[in-house]
């Protein structure tokens, strides 16, 4: 076996590994991702069996908002480096080849971390009371619970989120 065929036999076998690193670190981003709620129907291990206080109250004003989870793993982009790079490299020969891996590594990165920053974004509702004491509140949570002005509700808090359930 020549010596050109050989290393472009091993250059493949990098390319693939590669490859599978990255659509690793992608699957890894998207079950991170998994585990963020702001939900008012799910608690965590820690928030259960804890008393809460309850006050009731009539919802004032509901408009839809957006919940960007705001901590940022950095999977996205390198997960979108490394596949951006594998797919540049494949470009080409020589140098041409290490540019083209070198810019598809650029654009792969910045279009991962725009993926990861879109799939921590949550449908959310920024909901007024006004509690029946006379003070009012404004809680954020998101939109999984149908909520409309008018309607009484309970607002439950201490130890943990606030949030907002019907009656």
């Amino acid at each position: 076996m020549k010596s050109s065929e050989y290393q472009h036999k091993v250059a493949g076998s990098v390319r693939r590994w590669m490859a599978i690193a990255a659509i690793a670190a992608s699957v890894s981003v998207l079950a991170g991702c998994a585990h963020q709620s702001a939900s008012s129907s799910v608690y965590t291990y820690g928030q259960a069996q804890r008393e809460q206080i309850i006050r009731l109250g009539t919802v004032e004003a509901v408009r839809q908002v957006v919940i960007q989870n705001d901590r940022s793993s950095g999977a996205g982009a390198l997960a979108g480096g490394a596949l951006g790079g594998v797919a540049g490299s494949a470009i080409g020969g020589g140098r041409g080849q290490v540019l083209a891996a070198i810019g598809g590594g650029i654009l792969g990165a910045l279009a991962g971390d725009t993926v990861e920053h879109r799939m921590a974004q949550k449908t959310g509702l920024e909901i007024t009371v006004r509690l029946d004491n006379g003070e009012t509140r404004v809680i954020a949570q998101e939109a999984d619970v149908s909520l409309g002005v008018g309607q009484r509700v309970r607002v439950i808090s201490g130890g943990g989120p606030t949030r907002v359930v019907p009656m």
